[in-house]
């Protein structure tokens, strides 16, 4: 099947873009490309000067991207996660840059194509990789890891309570017969889950945990954050949408201290115009979709994006 035969709604596509405000001769960064529509939408407030880097890990989002490419000379893609954004960087010859936007979490083809394996939805192969070039799948970490681990990791990645019996059962059937399946795992989770939320499948809690440890999300959003942070010129913007807590309290927790004076103890005379300034500032409140867009787009929902702009205080470190 072709990328393009599954179809993506690019959630708080205006607020992102206007978040950034672009300038025509700006350089910009587009983290996560997917299906290109705030690329396509930065590219358009962007002049002849202008220049705007995306990256994506999924093959098929690359297709589409490198169609795009041929078209627009102020556009380069690379194949590659946003947790290499330094070293990317650097290779195309890019020392700052006017705005990084952010548009986390998993891509709606990557949802709807079964084959991916991300979606218990369907019957088909247990992958989870966002690409599907590289790593190991879900069902061959499945096949291998400690019980310990498959515990910490559905519990940690998907705040799931029965993470404990659940870890015990995949051990337990992987004795008898692989998890090579969506469909198997999702059964084997269903028939160990006590409870379940309103309107949401047993299963969705474990296979968010092991897309996310599969794919490293949170491992390289903590490591992309400061190399965006810091290579943005003063007044360049950091834009970026979450769409689970886990995510959100990363962003939100970065973005606070890295808008943080630092402090002195109270003794120290210093006026306050005298103190060092934040490397950023927040701007504006944090955003989510607004009502219509949710009835039109259901997966909106969980969107939450923050904004930040960096000031002309040195940058300090600020881990995520």
């Amino acid at each position: 099947m072709s990328a393009t035969a599954f179809s993506h709604r690019t959630v708080l596509l205006d607020e992102a873009v206007a978040a950034l405000s672009i300038r025509p001769d700006g350089t910009y960064v587009d983290c996560t490309f997917g299906r290109g529509g705030h690329s396509r939408r930065i590219l358009a407030a962007l002049g002849p000067e202008g220049r705007l880097v995306a990256f994506d890990k999924d093959p098929e989002a690359i297709a589409v991207g490198e169609a795009l490419s041929r078209e627009d000379s102020r556009f380069s893609l690379v194949h590659n996660g946003f947790a290499a954004f330094d070293e990317e960087l650097d290779r195309l010859g890019i020392a700052a840059v006017d705005g990084v936007l952010m548009d986390l979490g998993i891509s709606s083809p990557q949802i709807d194509d079964g084959r991916r394996g991300f979606s218990f939805r369907f019957d088909a192969p247990l992958d989870m990789r966002m690409d599907t070039s590289r790593g190991c799948t879900a069902a061959e970490w499945l096949a291998t890891a400690e019980e310990a681990d498959i515990w910490e990791v559905i519990k940690t990645y998907g705040e799931e309570r029965f993470a404990r019996k659940i870890a015990a059962a995949i051990v337990a059937q992987r004795a008898v017969s692989p998890i090579t399946t969506t469909r198997e795992l999702a059964l084997l989770v269903g028939q160990n889950v006590r409870t379940r939320e309103p309107g949401q499948d047993p299963a969705t809690r474990t296979f968010q945990a092991i897309r996310i440890f599969i794919n490293r999300e949170l491992d390289e959003l903590r490591d992309v954050l400061p190399q965006a942070a810091r290579r943005l010129s003063p007044g360049g913007r950091l834009a970026v949408i979450s769409f689970h807590s886990l995510e959100d309290r990363i962003v939100k927790q970065f973005l606070r201290e890295a808008s943080t004076t630092d402090t002195l103890p109270s003794w120290v005379a210093v006026r306050a115009s005298d103190m060092p300034e934040a490397p950023l500032k927040l701007a504006g409140k944090a955003v989510k979709p607004s009502e219509e867009e949710v009835r039109d787009n259901a997966r909106a929902r969980s969107a939450i994006m923050r904004v930040a702009e960096r000031t002309r205080g040195a940058w300090r470190e600020v881990a995520a």
